[in-house]
């Protein structure tokens, strides 16, 4: 196996409460570095597109909201173990293990929402760009 389909589809978590906390605590640093990476790069194209035409409007982020979205993301992350462990304690070990499953779906879900505003500034700088140039001629 490579290490990427090692790392999106490892081999699940002991069946008990230790293993499977021990399991998620794990990948928690990974989880970080690619959601965290992911913000840098956010910010890299937000306030890149701000400074430029048709804003042309440098800003330069507060550091609160995105100590707090790193503190939530963390928050969330931790809603992995706890489901797992509930759906082990509910089914009593008849369900076959979802760490590895909501792993994926959490860190997809978390790298793609925050790359959502970069995306969304992209679009709305083209169009605006497409207006701008538009209305100059």
């Amino acid at each position: 196996m490579t290490q990427l389909a090692e790392f999106l589809f490892p081999v699940p978590a002991r069946r008990s409460v230790p293993g499977i906390l021990a399991w998620w605590e794990r990948r928690r640093l990974a989880y970080n570095v690619f959601v965290g990476t992911s913000g840098l790069v956010t910010l890299a194209v937000v306030t890149t597109l701000q400074a430029l035409p048709p804003f042309s409007s440098p800003i330069v982020p507060p550091w609160q909201p995105i100590v707090l979205y790193g503190i939530g993301a963390n928050v969330l992350y931790t809603l992995g173990p706890i489901i797992e462990i509930a759906a082990e304690k509910l089914w009593r070990g008849d369900l076959m293990p979802i760490g590895p499953a909501l792993y994926r779906m959490g860190l997809t879900f978390a790298v793609g929402l925050t790359l959502f505003p970069a995306l969304l500034i992209s679009i709305v700088w083209m169009i605006a760009t497409v207006v701008s140039v538009v209305g100059a001629i």
